[in-house]
């Protein structure tokens, strides 16, 4: 976003709106009250997501699963990246079948800094 100045992506809130409705519990507001909720809540989603992954990769790490730099990255931005986009194409938000290679590459990127920053953070306290 920073780097091809496009907005925030609708996608995250789209998938909120969407469980939110299928358990009975829809985000209430009308225009744009309710759409900022659901964009607050789409971040927010991202931040557990990410906070998620960073608990189980931890605790895999506990467990024995020791992986080289690369591997570990490459593990935990995998794993973030379906924990994100899994859910779009099952609730019907977005197909990932319909993506441009930009749009995969904006989706990779970031997704792969994380894996690098969180599993740094992960091994960092180890002697």
């Amino acid at each position: 976003m920073a780097l091809r100045g496009r907005g925030a992506s609708g996608a995250p809130g789209a998938v909120v709106d969407r469980l939110a409705r299928d358990t009975g519990h829809p985000v209430p507001g009308t225009d744009e009250v309710r759409a900022n909720r659901l964009s607050a809540l789409g971040a927010l989603s991202g931040m557990a997501v990410g906070c998620g992954v960073g608990v189980t990769v931890s605790l895999l790490r506990r467990a024995g699963v020791r992986m080289p730099w690369w591997l570990g990255t490459l593990t935990t931005g995998a794993l973030a990246m379906a924990a994100a986009d899994v859910p779009l194409a099952k609730l019907g938000v977005s197909d990932p079948s319909t993506w441009s290679a930009a749009d995969w590459a904006s989706d990779i990127a970031p997704h792969l800094m994380y894996g690098l920053v969180t599993y740094a953070v992960v091994v960092a306290g180890e002697d």
